[in-house]
């Protein structure tokens, strides 16, 4: 997928080159990225940051930080650093770190200044009545009762807003707009309202807190943003941001709205994350089924491949849907080029090679990588008694099944040419170990008489081999738009996370770095789990499958629909 790693033109960077062209911002571009800190960041948020922070890498400027915590209810610390730290994850560095709370002070000025020039008054309606006065679409709204309070009046309620002289919802700050306009957002919106809660950076020096439309603004105006890039909802609010701007008469931003990222079999609101993980659906943000940074971090998905992911899809104005099979499929490009290789055992079959000496072992030479000839090789053991794939063995193949079988020969991979010669079962039926011959002149695939076998397969040598637990993950949901269920846990996917114990790897695939991939041949990519992997304990996560084993499940789904 070459033309994943080409980053394609959008119109952002065309804009950008036009004002740049235009002798705009005195030549400048600075960007920012501004989440609340109220959950985990995901694949959406990814997102926006490479196109933030991309943007201004590749005009010479700069990209703020800021986090937006005008709500301290359901903000904290701990999100605030779990963004920085993910942030860094991607690659990127801040120009400024900023909060909308350093700017309180400068919020609450601009306020007084909006009540003083008549643009703004003290509402006493109840939040219900706000809402029935806004009117709706196709009936414009109605003046609060209180609009036309005086300046003095405004500017003294304000002053006990902030003084802490009024319980929750007793009052709010409204801007004075147009209560008929069509667009909803100009409806006379709250500036303020009241929250007796303390903040995670102010304590309780604030009882009023400004809505997101006041202050991102402003915020922007303070920190001398160039490009507000946001996403296509807040289109609507782009009026209200620029009437903000110039009835303060402040420095003007220019706000461009992109289509937010839409991933089928995924969800990526913050309110839903934290409702699974409340029911445990899922054990926490970092759950490797879930589509947030910590999640894919701890699955395995390098951060290169999300890069790859979000040049692939581009820019555009309009929303759509992206199938996940497109991630997935980038995932696996990234991690084929640069991931070394090791034989594992999911579900072990024992095999006992009658004719190999008991005493004997050898160690054979394996490719890291094929696709990466600088990788060089390995040393895998190898002696009489191995462990195959259970799945890799069949007493009564049908006619396409070219793996092993009684009386069939196949490859062990890098090794020797095997044939099944005796079945051992216990005595529920169930088949224990496979007796077989091997051909001591096959080594490494290759026979005097050049005779070929159909089937290849791994194994484990028995002597040589790790003991692993393995967790193999796979999409969460089993629909492709989970958010239309009115119960999203319905919609679950019973086999995203299969646990398998007693499974065997070969001793190289435990030396690997927390956090770095490899491929378990035949059968996917893996990583150590940052969070149970340990001394006592190896753990390894399933990051993804070698194969897009969703596309038949896909496809058998679309044939049932046409056929309805």
């Amino acid at each position: 997928m070459d033309d994943i790693n080409k980053i394609k033109p959008n119109f952002i960077r065309q804009i950008i080159k036009q004002d740049l062209s235009a002798g705009k911002n005195q030549g400048r571009v600075h960007t920012r990225f501004p989440p609340e800190p109220n959950g985990h960041l995901h694949i959406g948020h990814a997102k926006s940051i490479h196109l933030n922070f991309g943007l201004a890498k590749e005009f010479n400027g700069g990209c703020n930080l800021r986090f937006d915590d005008t709500n301290p209810e359901k903000e904290s610390i701990e999100y605030i650093e779990a963004i920085q730290k993910y942030v860094r994850w991607l690659g990127f560095e801040w120009s400024h770190i900023c909060y909308a709370s350093d700017y309180f002070e400068q919020f609450y000025d601009y306020a007084v200044e909006l009540i003083k020039n008549g643009c703004a008054y003290v509402c006493s309606l109840s939040a219900e009545d706000i809402r029935h006065y806004r009117g709706t679409l196709t009936k414009a709204g109605e003046d609060s009762p209180y609009r036309n309070r005086s300046i003095e009046e405004n500017l003294d309620l304000f002053a006990q807003m902030k003084a802490g002289k009024f319980k929750n919802g007793a009052h709010v700050l409204r801007a004075k707009i147009d209560m008929g306009a069509a667009n909803l957002n100009m409806r006379d919106p709250t500036i303020y309202r009241i929250r007796h809660t303390a903040h995670h950076r102010t304590g309780k020096k604030w009882c009023i807190y400004p809505t997101y439309d006041f202050s991102h603004c402003l915020s922007d105006a303070i920190e001398g943003i160039t490009h507000s890039l946001c996403t296509l909802e807040f289109e609507d609010h782009r009026p209200l941001y620029d009437w903000f701007l110039d009835a303060l008469g402040t420095n003007h931003p220019q706000q461009i709205e992109f289509a937010r990222l839409q991933l089928s079999y995924t969800i990526t609101s913050k309110r839903n994350l934290k409702s699974l993980i409340e029911k445990g659906v899922v054990t926490d943000w970092d759950d490797p089924r879930l589509m947030t940074l910590a999640g894919m971090k701890r699955r395995g998905v390098p951060p290169v491949a999300i890069e790859n992911f979000c040049n692939c899809i581009g820019l555009t104005k309009k929303d759509s849907w992206i199938d996940m099979a497109l991630f997935e499929s980038c995932v696996r490009d990234t991690l084929n080029q640069t991931t070394k290789r090791a034989m594992a055992v999911i579900n072990p079959l024992k095999v006992i090679i009658e004719n190999y000496p008991q005493d004997q072992e050898e160690y054979l030479d394996a490719e890291n990588n094929p696709n990466d000839p600088q990788a060089g090789t390995r040393k895998i053991g190898f002696s009489r008694e191995l462990y195959i794939e259970r799945e890799d063995f069949m007493e009564e193949p049908p006619k396409k099944f070219f793996r092993l079988a009684p009386g069939r020969e196949v490859r062990l991979k890098y090794a020797y040419y095997i044939t099944c010669e005796k079945v051992v079962k216990d005595k529920t039926g169930k088949i224990v170990e496979l007796r077989c011959r091997y051909d001591p002149h096959s080594r490494g695939g290759g026979t005097a008489d050049k005779r070929k076998v159909k089937g290849t397969i791994h194994w484990i040598s028995a002597k040589h081999a790790e003991q692993a637990e393995v967790r193999l993950y796979d999409r969460l949901f089993s629909v492709e738009n989970p958010l239309a269920n009115e119960d999203i846990t319905a919609t679950v996917n019973a086999d995203s996370l299969q646990i398998k114990h007693n499974c065997l790897v070969e001793p190289s695939a435990v030396q690997i770095p927390i956090g770095v991939c490899l491929q378990f041949e035949r059968l996917g990519y893996f990583c150590l789990d940052s969070c149970d992997h340990s001394n006592n304990q190896t753990v390894f996560n399933r990051t993804i499958t070698l194969r897009d084993s969703w596309a038949k499940i896909t496809e058998a789904q679309n044939k049932k629909i046409s056929r309805k």
